[in-house]
């Protein structure tokens, strides 16, 4: 099941590096394009956080804090059932986790440019691997619902 989340990983870092230097060698830092008038939009941002700017400007913790999520992650992922879901939410996880990493180790920051606008709101600006993230999440989070998790372990039985 690894082997193929990891394959899973390989294709979304692909697709989130390649998007992220085409939005860098395309856009100035901030420079905005409409997509879908003023709902959809692409961004330019250099975001040296986590999500919502969290934890600007503490690299460090957020590299140690990628990789520790990502040994975890393969660790427990022997407990969860081998099904499609499970194997492409792990790879998903792996993906986000890795496509942001790469740029906060290579560059120091992170490159946003997915921006999205609901009336006044404007929801914070994010790239492909923070999609994959969340998709990934979601889809691990159905599978802790169904129960899918510590499959093939026993649990002890309750006595009466």
């Amino acid at each position: 099941m690894k082997r193929r989340s990891l394959i899973i990983a390989l294709l979304i870092i692909f697709i989130d590096q390649i998007s992220k230097l085409t939005i860098d060698n395309s856009f100035l830092l901030n420079e905005t394009l409409p997509l879908i008038k003023k709902y959809i939009l692409i961004t330019k941002v250099y975001n040296t956080g986590a999500s919502w700017s969290m934890f600007s400007g503490m690299l460090n913790m957020l590299i140690v804090i990628s990789l520790a999520a990502f040994i975890c992650f393969i660790y427990f992922q022997d407990n969860f059932k081998i099904n499609g879901r499970n194997i492409l939410a792990f790879g998903l996880i792996y993906g986000g986790l890795f496509g942001n990493l790469i740029d906060r180790i290579d560059r120091g920051y992170v490159i946003d440019f997915i921006h999205l606008r609901f009336g006044n709101y404007d929801f914070p600006i994010f790239n492909f691997a923070d999609v994959a993230l969340v998709i990934g999440f979601i889809l691990l989070i159905i599978a802790l619902w169904k129960g899918e998790d510590h499959y093939g372990i026993k649990k002890p039985r309750r006595k009466h």
